[in-house]
Protein backbone atom coordinates (compact mmCIF):
# COMPACT_ATOMS: atom_id res chain seq x y z
CA UNK A 1 0.00 0.00 0.00
CA UNK A 2 2.94 2.43 1.01
CA UNK A 3 4.32 1.58 -2.14
CA UNK A 4 2.31 3.29 -4.32
CA UNK A 5 2.70 6.78 -2.57
CA UNK A 6 6.11 8.85 -3.10
CA UNK A 7 8.30 8.52 -0.51
CA UNK A 8 8.23 12.62 -0.62
CA UNK A 9 4.76 12.72 0.36
CA UNK A 10 4.69 13.64 4.15
CA UNK A 11 0.44 14.97 4.88
CA UNK A 12 -0.66 16.19 8.27
CA UNK A 13 -4.74 16.10 8.46
CA UNK A 14 -6.02 17.20 12.07
CA UNK A 15 -9.54 17.06 12.49
CA UNK A 16 -12.07 17.25 15.35
CA UNK A 17 -15.04 15.34 16.45
CA UNK A 18 -17.30 18.03 17.97
CA UNK A 19 -19.84 15.69 19.73
CA UNK A 20 -21.08 17.29 22.64
CA UNK A 21 -21.17 16.41 26.08
CA UNK A 22 -24.20 14.33 26.26
CA UNK A 23 -22.19 11.52 23.76
CA UNK A 24 -19.75 11.19 27.04
CA UNK A 25 -22.33 10.71 29.43
CA UNK A 26 -24.12 8.08 26.91
CA UNK A 27 -21.36 5.61 26.60
CA UNK A 28 -20.19 5.61 30.38
CA UNK A 29 -24.21 5.12 31.27
CA UNK A 30 -24.67 8.63 33.58
CA UNK A 31 -27.14 11.22 33.59
CA UNK A 32 -26.84 14.23 31.37
CA UNK A 33 -24.88 17.01 32.79
CA UNK A 34 -26.75 20.54 33.11
CA UNK A 35 -25.99 23.97 31.79
CA UNK A 36 -23.58 24.89 30.94
CA UNK A 37 -21.61 21.94 31.36
CA UNK A 38 -23.49 20.17 28.68
CA UNK A 39 -22.43 22.61 25.76
CA UNK A 40 -18.67 22.78 26.92
CA UNK A 41 -17.68 21.23 23.77
CA UNK A 42 -18.54 24.71 21.80
CA UNK A 43 -18.27 26.93 24.35
CA UNK A 44 -15.14 26.06 26.10
CA UNK A 45 -13.20 23.65 24.25
CA UNK A 46 -13.51 24.60 20.42
CA UNK A 47 -12.11 28.05 21.21
CA UNK A 48 -8.83 26.83 22.75
CA UNK A 49 -8.39 24.04 19.95
CA UNK A 50 -9.00 26.86 16.93
CA UNK A 51 -6.61 29.33 19.34
CA UNK A 52 -3.65 26.71 19.25
CA UNK A 53 -5.08 25.87 15.69
CA UNK A 54 -4.43 29.69 14.85
CA UNK A 55 -0.92 30.23 16.16
CA UNK A 56 0.07 27.18 14.79
CA UNK A 57 -0.93 28.27 10.89
CA UNK A 58 -2.85 24.66 11.11
CA UNK A 59 -5.66 24.47 8.80
CA UNK A 60 -8.16 21.94 10.52
CA UNK A 61 -11.42 19.77 9.80
CA UNK A 62 -14.13 19.77 12.08
CA UNK A 63 -16.97 17.48 12.19
CA UNK A 64 -19.91 18.18 13.52
CA UNK A 65 -23.47 16.56 14.52
CA UNK A 66 -26.29 18.05 12.97
CA UNK A 67 -28.55 17.83 16.27
CA UNK A 68 -25.74 20.34 18.13
CA UNK A 69 -26.29 23.16 15.57
CA UNK A 70 -29.91 23.47 17.09
CA UNK A 71 -27.93 25.32 19.88
CA UNK A 72 -27.71 28.84 18.53
CA UNK A 73 -24.03 29.63 19.96
CA UNK A 74 -22.94 26.64 18.79
CA UNK A 75 -24.29 27.12 15.16
CA UNK A 76 -22.41 30.85 15.52
CA UNK A 77 -18.99 29.03 16.33
CA UNK A 78 -19.33 26.83 13.35
CA UNK A 79 -20.40 29.57 10.53
CA UNK A 80 -17.57 31.88 12.12
CA UNK A 81 -14.96 28.70 11.91
CA UNK A 82 -16.36 28.31 8.64
CA UNK A 83 -15.82 31.44 7.58
CA UNK A 84 -12.27 31.78 9.01
CA UNK A 85 -11.41 28.80 6.19
CA UNK A 86 -12.04 25.54 8.49
CA UNK A 87 -13.49 22.57 6.71
CA UNK A 88 -16.93 21.56 8.50
CA UNK A 89 -17.29 17.55 8.16
CA UNK A 90 -20.02 15.30 8.68
CA UNK A 91 -20.66 13.65 12.25
CA UNK A 92 -24.22 12.61 11.27
CA UNK A 93 -27.33 14.09 12.73
CA UNK A 94 -27.92 12.54 16.57
CA UNK A 95 -24.33 10.94 16.68
CA UNK A 96 -25.87 7.49 16.95
CA UNK A 97 -23.14 4.76 18.24
CA UNK A 98 -25.00 2.11 16.65
CA UNK A 99 -25.61 3.87 13.23
CA UNK A 100 -23.94 0.82 11.58
CA UNK A 101 -26.60 -1.38 13.04
CA UNK A 102 -29.71 0.59 11.91
CA UNK A 103 -31.71 0.18 8.71
CA UNK A 104 -30.33 1.88 5.57
CA UNK A 105 -33.15 4.34 5.41
CA UNK A 106 -32.02 4.91 8.70
CA UNK A 107 -28.46 5.45 8.06
CA UNK A 108 -29.29 7.54 5.19
CA UNK A 109 -31.78 10.14 7.30
CA UNK A 110 -28.79 10.44 9.60
CA UNK A 111 -26.44 11.38 6.88
CA UNK A 112 -28.27 13.67 4.74
CA UNK A 113 -30.23 15.21 8.17
CA UNK A 114 -26.39 15.44 9.45
CA UNK A 115 -25.17 17.35 6.33
CA UNK A 116 -28.24 19.53 5.94
CA UNK A 117 -27.79 20.96 9.11
CA UNK A 118 -24.38 22.15 8.47
CA UNK A 119 -25.49 23.45 5.26
CA UNK A 120 -27.78 25.14 7.00
CA UNK A 121 -25.73 26.72 9.72
CA UNK A 122 -22.65 27.78 7.46
CA UNK A 123 -23.63 28.08 3.54
CA UNK A 124 -21.45 25.02 2.77
CA UNK A 125 -22.04 21.73 2.10
CA UNK A 126 -19.97 18.91 3.71
CA UNK A 127 -18.19 16.96 1.39
CA UNK A 128 -16.87 14.47 3.90
CA UNK A 129 -18.08 11.99 6.54
CA UNK A 130 -16.72 10.24 10.00
CA UNK A 131 -19.05 7.90 11.69
CA UNK A 132 -20.25 8.04 15.29
CA UNK A 133 -17.52 5.96 17.29
CA UNK A 134 -15.51 5.42 14.07
CA UNK A 135 -18.01 1.77 13.35
CA UNK A 136 -18.69 1.70 10.21
CA UNK A 137 -19.62 -1.14 7.59
CA UNK A 138 -20.22 -1.73 3.92
CA UNK A 139 -24.44 -0.49 4.32
CA UNK A 140 -22.82 2.72 5.36
CA UNK A 141 -20.75 2.85 2.49
CA UNK A 142 -23.62 2.29 0.57
CA UNK A 143 -25.40 4.77 1.52
CA UNK A 144 -22.22 7.29 1.27
CA UNK A 145 -21.60 6.27 -2.41
CA UNK A 146 -25.26 7.41 -2.84
CA UNK A 147 -25.18 10.78 -1.67
CA UNK A 148 -21.41 10.97 -3.67
CA UNK A 149 -19.58 11.83 -0.14
CA UNK A 150 -16.46 12.59 -1.61
CA UNK A 151 -14.49 10.93 1.31
CA UNK A 152 -15.11 9.08 4.75
CA UNK A 153 -12.69 9.27 7.69
CA UNK A 154 -13.96 6.41 10.17
CA UNK A 155 -11.49 3.05 9.17
CA UNK A 156 -9.94 2.79 12.64
CA UNK A 157 -7.25 -0.17 12.35
CA UNK A 158 -5.78 -0.41 15.71
CA UNK A 159 -5.90 -2.93 17.63
CA UNK A 160 -5.04 -1.56 21.00
CA UNK A 161 -8.08 0.82 20.57
CA UNK A 162 -10.14 -2.05 19.80
CA UNK A 163 -9.06 -3.86 22.64
CA UNK A 164 -9.72 -1.06 25.22
CA UNK A 165 -12.57 0.04 23.75
CA UNK A 166 -14.64 -3.81 24.10
CA UNK A 167 -13.23 -3.91 27.66
CA UNK A 168 -14.64 -0.97 28.69
CA UNK A 169 -18.36 -1.67 26.86
CA UNK A 170 -17.64 -5.14 28.76
CA UNK A 171 -16.94 -3.05 32.46
CA UNK A 172 -20.33 -1.18 32.21
CA UNK A 173 -22.29 -4.32 31.62
CA UNK A 174 -20.90 -6.07 34.14
CA UNK A 175 -22.06 -3.25 36.73
CA UNK A 176 -25.66 -2.53 35.16
CA UNK A 177 -24.90 0.29 33.44
CA UNK A 178 -26.18 0.74 30.20
CA UNK A 179 -23.59 1.90 27.28
CA UNK A 180 -24.11 3.11 23.90
CA UNK A 181 -21.10 2.67 22.74
CA UNK A 182 -20.41 -0.42 20.57
CA UNK A 183 -18.05 -2.61 19.43
CA UNK A 184 -16.73 -2.84 15.74
CA UNK A 185 -16.40 -5.77 12.85
CA UNK A 186 -13.42 -6.86 14.52
CA UNK A 187 -12.17 -7.58 10.70
CA UNK A 188 -11.66 -3.34 10.64
CA UNK A 189 -8.10 -4.43 11.74
CA UNK A 190 -7.50 -5.69 8.48
CA UNK A 191 -8.06 -2.85 6.74
CA UNK A 192 -5.18 -0.75 5.09
CA UNK A 193 -4.13 2.08 7.39
CA UNK A 194 -2.95 4.74 4.29
CA UNK A 195 -5.75 5.98 2.01
CA UNK A 196 -7.58 3.38 -0.43
CA UNK A 197 -10.79 2.96 -1.93
CA UNK A 198 -12.98 0.98 -0.79
CA UNK A 199 -14.42 -2.76 -1.62
CA UNK A 200 -17.18 -4.77 -0.56
CA UNK A 201 -16.32 -5.56 2.17
CA UNK A 202 -15.34 -2.11 3.20
CA UNK A 203 -11.67 -3.33 4.96
CA UNK A 204 -10.63 -3.98 1.74
CA UNK A 205 -9.11 -2.40 -1.58
CA UNK A 206 -11.43 -1.71 -4.12
CA UNK A 207 -13.21 1.31 -6.44
CA UNK A 208 -15.54 2.59 -3.96
CA UNK A 209 -15.86 5.70 -1.47
CA UNK A 210 -12.29 7.48 -0.57
CA UNK A 211 -11.52 6.13 2.73
CA UNK A 212 -8.92 8.22 4.62
CA UNK A 213 -8.25 6.02 7.61
CA UNK A 214 -7.67 7.58 11.62
CA UNK A 215 -4.31 7.39 12.35
CA UNK A 216 -1.80 5.23 13.75
CA UNK A 217 1.50 4.35 14.03
CA UNK A 218 3.59 2.34 11.22
CA UNK A 219 2.52 -1.24 10.97
CA UNK A 220 6.00 -2.88 12.68
CA UNK A 221 5.24 -0.82 15.68
CA UNK A 222 1.60 -2.64 16.45
CA UNK A 223 -0.33 0.12 15.34
CA UNK A 224 -1.03 2.36 18.05
CA UNK A 225 -3.43 4.61 17.90
CA UNK A 226 -2.34 8.41 17.31
CA UNK A 227 -5.21 9.98 18.03
CA UNK A 228 -5.95 12.75 20.78
CA UNK A 229 -7.25 10.84 23.57
CA UNK A 230 -3.81 9.02 24.03
CA UNK A 231 -1.96 12.29 22.78
CA UNK A 232 -3.24 14.61 26.12
CA UNK A 233 -1.85 12.09 28.37
CA UNK A 234 1.05 11.08 26.86
CA UNK A 235 2.86 13.97 28.47
CA UNK A 236 5.44 15.98 26.01
CA UNK A 237 7.91 12.89 26.21
CA UNK A 238 4.79 10.72 25.02
CA UNK A 239 3.87 12.75 22.74
CA UNK A 240 7.05 12.87 20.80
CA UNK A 241 7.49 9.54 20.64
CA UNK A 242 4.03 8.44 19.58
CA UNK A 243 5.06 10.60 16.92
CA UNK A 244 8.46 8.71 15.71
CA UNK A 245 6.63 5.92 15.91
CA UNK A 246 3.79 7.88 12.90
CA UNK A 247 6.66 9.16 11.29
CA UNK A 248 6.86 7.81 7.53
CA UNK A 249 3.30 7.07 6.45
CA UNK A 250 1.60 9.50 3.63
CA UNK A 251 -0.76 10.74 5.57
CA UNK A 252 -0.97 11.25 9.45
CA UNK A 253 -4.56 11.32 10.16
CA UNK A 254 -4.54 12.74 13.53
CA UNK A 255 -8.28 13.53 14.87
CA UNK A 256 -8.95 14.42 18.19
CA UNK A 257 -12.35 15.51 19.82
CA UNK A 258 -13.20 18.79 21.55
CA UNK A 259 -13.49 16.86 24.96
CA UNK A 260 -9.20 16.64 24.13
CA UNK A 261 -9.67 20.65 24.92
CA UNK A 262 -11.72 20.16 28.10
CA UNK A 263 -11.18 20.86 31.56
CA UNK A 264 -12.72 19.06 34.05
CA UNK A 265 -12.37 21.08 36.63
CA UNK A 266 -13.16 24.81 34.94
CA UNK A 267 -15.87 23.49 32.31
CA UNK A 268 -18.18 21.91 35.33
CA UNK A 269 -17.33 18.31 34.20
CA UNK A 270 -16.23 16.44 37.31
CA UNK A 271 -19.03 14.05 36.73
CA UNK A 272 -17.16 12.66 33.52
CA UNK A 273 -14.23 11.92 35.43
CA UNK A 274 -14.31 7.88 35.23
CA UNK A 275 -11.65 5.31 34.63
CA UNK A 276 -12.90 5.19 30.88
CA UNK A 277 -11.97 8.78 30.51
CA UNK A 278 -8.59 9.33 31.79
CA UNK A 279 -8.01 12.45 29.71
CA UNK A 280 -10.06 14.92 31.97
CA UNK A 281 -7.24 14.07 34.90
CA UNK A 282 -5.77 16.41 32.37
CA UNK A 283 -5.60 20.05 32.44
CA UNK A 284 -6.78 21.79 29.46
CA UNK A 285 -3.40 24.03 29.56
CA UNK A 286 -1.32 20.81 29.34
CA UNK A 287 -3.23 19.10 26.91
CA UNK A 288 -3.04 21.79 25.12
CA UNK A 289 0.82 21.92 25.48
CA UNK A 290 1.38 17.78 24.73
CA UNK A 291 -0.92 18.65 21.15
CA UNK A 292 1.38 21.34 20.74
CA UNK A 293 4.86 19.02 21.02
CA UNK A 294 3.01 16.48 18.76
CA UNK A 295 2.87 18.82 16.01
CA UNK A 296 5.51 20.78 15.99
CA UNK A 297 7.18 17.11 15.78
CA UNK A 298 5.30 16.27 12.84
CA UNK A 299 6.08 19.68 11.33
CA UNK A 300 9.83 19.12 12.40
CA UNK A 301 9.81 15.94 10.51
CA UNK A 302 8.69 17.66 7.09
CA UNK A 303 4.92 17.09 7.42
CA UNK A 304 2.76 19.63 5.60
CA UNK A 305 -0.40 19.91 7.12
CA UNK A 306 -3.66 20.18 5.24
CA UNK A 307 -7.86 19.48 5.65
CA UNK A 308 -8.82 16.42 4.90
CA UNK A 309 -10.90 18.04 2.08
CA UNK A 310 -7.52 19.00 0.82
CA UNK A 311 -5.95 15.20 1.54
CA UNK A 312 -8.77 13.45 -0.14
CA UNK A 313 -7.93 15.90 -3.61
CA UNK A 314 -4.66 15.05 -3.22
CA UNK A 315 -4.72 11.03 -2.65
CA UNK A 316 -8.25 10.20 -4.90
CA UNK A 317 -6.20 11.10 -7.53
CA UNK A 318 -3.92 8.25 -6.66
CA UNK A 319 -5.65 5.37 -5.60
Amino acid sequence: MAGRFSNALRLCAVSVDLDEIGCYSAIHGLPELPEPASHAVYRRALPRLLELFGTMSIPATLFACGRDLTDATAAQALRAAAADGYEIGNHSFDHLYDLSRRSPAEIRTQVLEGSRAIESATGQKPVGFRAPGYTINDAMFDVLAELDVTYDSSVFPCPAYYAAKALAIGHYLARGRQTHSVVDDPRVLRAPAEPYRVDRPFYREGKGVLELPIGVTRDFTGRLPFIGTYIVVAGTRGARLLTRLIAGRSLVNLELHGIDAADAHDDGLEALIVPQQPDLRVRARDKLKNLRTALEALREQGYQFVTLRDAARIFGAVV
